[in-house]
């Protein structure tokens, strides 16, 4: 294992432009794909947001509604109004366990199936219509760039979460 390295200093605060951010640069760029996305996917009945779900489930079967928003990082409250939506379109069906009542997992319908089917299609186009004028080798390195940057959030993550650990704080003495 490699010894952590110092964050970079690309960035200072009296110089600071938002137009140079690469946080804003991706935020923006993540908005023309979703508006294009959503453009193309109307013409199958389906948001953007409405895909993701629907795409989960169908590669991993039934699943809960937590697991759902996790792996797609939404909160449960959004989720669950997102599920309620999809399943009154007949997309997707809530199951209640027989083994313990109080979990409900959530499933793909055949419909649901039909309403994705173009979806991989349409992502692919958007995605490529982003990329006009990148090389597949600029492709292949824009990856790896953002892969890197995910592992360096990740790790940031994984810090913050042990300094937030009940035993990494100090407990208070309280005086009888």
């Amino acid at each position: 294992m490699s010894a952590p390295q110092r964050p970079c200093n690309f960035y200072r605060a009296a110089a600071y432009s938002s137009d140079e951010s690469v946080g804003f640069l991706m935020k923006r760029i993540m908005n023309s794909i979703v508006y294009q996305a959503d453009k193309r996917l109307e013409a199958h009945g389906l948001t953007n947001a409405q895909w993701g779900p629907l795409l989960h489930l169908k590669k991993a079967g039934r699943c809960g509604v937590a697991e759902l928003a996790r792996s797609l990082q939404i909160d449960a409250g959004a989720m669950t109004r997102l599920l309620d939506r999809l399943e009154k379109k007949g997309l997707c069906k809530r199951v209640r366990s027989t083994e313990d009542r109080r979990v409900v997992q959530v499933e793909i319908t055949p419909d649901g199936e039909d309403a994705i089917a173009e979806v991989p299609a349409v992502l692919a186009e958007v995605l490529n219509a982003h990329l006009t004028g990148f090389s597949k080798t600029e492709w292949e390195a824009l990856k790896t760039y953002l892969r890197r940057m995910l592992d360096c959030g990740e790790a940031l993550r994984v810090a913050d979460a042990a300094v937030e650990t009940p035993a990494a704080r100090p407990t208070k003495k309280t005086h009888a």
